[in-house]
């Protein structure tokens, strides 16, 4: 297939750029710097030069292409209007993209998250049938806010798109992670002289390997039935305390609970005490299923002993 790729040098994007050219597909990227560009060229891709703020760039460039896998976002937004500002601007491209693929029946993948959806206090993991909820007030500010994308992308279903969402771990680890959820863990317990965990540490936790993400979105771009969720998921459920002790011992520092206080919680984590507190288990059964996917990559404790993580000296 010929596909056109946004976000093709990001954490995700740059490990799903060389998926889809290994399998034998024709890919292109997006990029709206040289650097960008010259990134791209060096996955052995072509390069198509715009940026997201372009709907009109972003929708005929679409209609040209047999596919299109969406991961990136308006990064620039998170500053002066944070995830609400991101997810509002998406949901044009989203809609653009709609109007170039309507009723071709071509796919449309496009990056969710595991921990957006809003459904952790399900009493059970959540699963690839469970939709993303509505987005109200409350939800300002939060992961939550973009569940507007998601609800758009599967909307196009009944469009004649075949479209989907694959919703990433809240841990998506790899060699090349440089800014994810881990990083900032790890650099908070270097910065506290301890690896802290909210309460009990019960509360459950996914995670993924980079490269088993991106083969679950070329298996959606290949066979994936239209206006369904995936999840991108290899651990199910981690203790949050057991993540912690993970960094600390290879840190050779103690895993410490944080008391469950509205300021003692802030105290340590900072802008990700509301986050750190919840439990995000979720079920891949049925992206293996139907999918045929099967994660291989080291799993997150196992990932936490390479170099990148915990570099000597």
């Amino acid at each position: 297939m010929r596909v056109f790729v946004t976000g093709g040098t990001g954490h995700s994007g740059s490990h799903i750029v060389p998926e889809l050219v290994a399998a034998g597909h024709e890919v292109t990227g997006l990029a709206r710097s040289d650097g960008a560009a010259a990134a791209l060229s060096a996955l052995g891709v072509k390069v198509r030069r715009g940026d997201l703020e372009d709907l009109t760039g972003l929708r005929e460039t679409a209609a040209e292409f047999d596919g299109v896998i969406h991961v990136a976002h308006r990064q620039d937004l998170l500053f002066s209007g944070g995830i609400d500002a991101v997810a509002a601007a998406e949901v044009p491209i989203m809609l653009a993209y709609g109007e170039a693929l309507e009723g071709t029946g071509k796919p449309l993948v496009v990056a969710g998250s595991i921990g957006s959806p809003g459904q952790q206090d399900l009493g059970r993991p959540a699963t690839e049938e469970d939709p993303a909820l509505p987005v109200r007030d409350e939800h300002k500010g939060t992961l939550h806010a973009r569940n507007v994308v998601e609800s758009a992308v599967i909307g196009l279903a009944e469009r004649g798109v075949r479209s989907s969402v694959v919703r990433i771990a809240n841990i998506a680890h790899s060699t090349t992670d440089s800014r994810g959820f881990l990083v900032q863990l790890i650099a908070l317990a270097k910065e506290r002289g301890f690896a802290g965990y909210p309460g009990d540490g019960a509360n459950l936790w996914n995670a993924v390997h980079i490269r088993d993400a991106a083969s679950l979105f070329r298996l959606a771009l290949e066979k994936g039935p239209a206006g369904r969720y995936w999840h991108a998921v290899a651990d199910e459920g981690i203790a949050f305390r057991e993540i912690s002790e993970a960094i600390g011992s290879r840190l050779g520092l103690p895993a410490l609970s944080i008391p469950m206080d509205e300021l003692v919680l802030p105290g340590y984590f900072g802008f990700l005490a509301n986050i750190v507190t919840r439990s995000y288990p979720a079920s891949n059964a049925i992206s293996r299923r139907v999918l045929g996917w099967e994660p291989v990559q080291p799993r997150l404790l196992d990932d936490l002993d390479n170099g990148h993580y915990f570099p000597a000296g």
